[in-house]
């Protein structure tokens, strides 16, 4: 049957000095407030987001040639319709 052990943590370069473990802390505290000043920064000098662009107009044909049904109307390049009688606009 086999043992199990528990894993200690284990490092090639052995164990840290124990006064890297501030210094690493300080570090990370000044990257992180160093990188919440940049980040209004940022805010602040951004171009405003561009307006919508508008929709192009909306196109209205009417067909009476031959070929064509009788007094079609067409909306933006879909039927919407007829004119009976209706030869010329």
């Amino acid at each position: 049957m086999t043992s199990l052990k528990p894993l200690t943590s284990w490092s090639p370069f052995g164990p840290r000095p124990p006064w890297t473990t501030p210094a690493r802390r300080a570090a990370a505290a000044v990257l992180r407030s160093a990188s919440a000043v940049l980040a209004q920064l940022a805010h602040r000098v951004a171009a405003p987001p561009l307006p919508p662009a508008k929709p192009p107009p909306r196109e209205l044909e009417f067909y009476a040639s031959a070929g064509a049904p009788e007094g079609a109307l067409y909306l933006d390049g879909e039927l919407v319709g007829w004119l009976p009688g209706v030869k010329r606009l």
